[in-house]
């Protein structure tokens, strides 16, 4: 059997204007990405935070936790998040994506979608703590999601991507500046999933 973290897929560049993306189907093993699922389930302080929409509070549709460097918090959508230390898991992750990227991160946040419920809206990663071009490194494991993109300039450029288990997504570059991303709901039955996006605090 490989160690548990060594990837094993070849990367996919996305042919997208304005935009970096690079996706790896495969970035873990269905047998690595089954024990890294399990143990996020088991091992992460999972939390479910409020969120203001049009004026009125609504629990955010799902749970949410935040690691990191420091002690620096992570703000969006209104919510203030602290960070919890790195634990061994999450920082051999780290260690294996900052290979592939070439970026150093300070900091993940990972989110749990319990079901088809669950979801994230139209959004880019350009709060002002991450920089200018921030890189976003996105591991995805659990249940396949649609992981939906739109141009912000040109409507008629879309991409929906299906995020496998064990999958790595890379955006890079000037993405956050032109692209909004979204995990939208879905009426099927469906799994749970864990996503983690690492980023850099500055």
């Amino acid at each position: 059997m490989k160690s548990l973290f060594e990837s094993t897929s070849e990367p996919i560049f996305l042919d997208l204007p304005d935009a970096e993306i690079i996706y790896y189907p495969q970035f873990y093993d269905k047998e690595q990405a089954d024990i890294i699922f399990a143990e996020l389930v088991k091992d992460i302080p999972w939390q479910q935070d409020e969120i203001r929409v049009y004026g009125k509070i609504h629990p955010q549709p799902r749970l949410t936790a935040l690691f990191g460097n420091e002690g620096k918090p992570y703000s969006y959508s209104n919510i203030t998040m602290q960070p919890y230390p790195w634990n061994s898991l999450l920082q051999k992750l780290k260690t294996e994506i900052e290979k592939v990227s070439d970026t150093i991160f300070t900091t993940v946040l990972l989110n749990q979608y319990r079901d088809g419920k669950d979801s994230n809206g139209w959004h880019a990663d350009n709060e002002k703590e991450l920089g200018t071009n921030p890189v976003i490194a996105s591991l995805s494991f659990g249940a396949e999601r649609t992981f939906q993109l739109k141009h912000n300039l040109d409507k008629d450029l879309k991409k929906n991507i299906i995020l496998q288990h064990g999958s790595l997504l890379l955006m890079k570059g000037t993405t956050q500046h032109f692209w909004k991303h979204q995990i939208p709901k879905t009426a099927k039955p469906i799994n749970p999933r864990i996503n983690l996006t690492f980023r850099v605090i500055k």
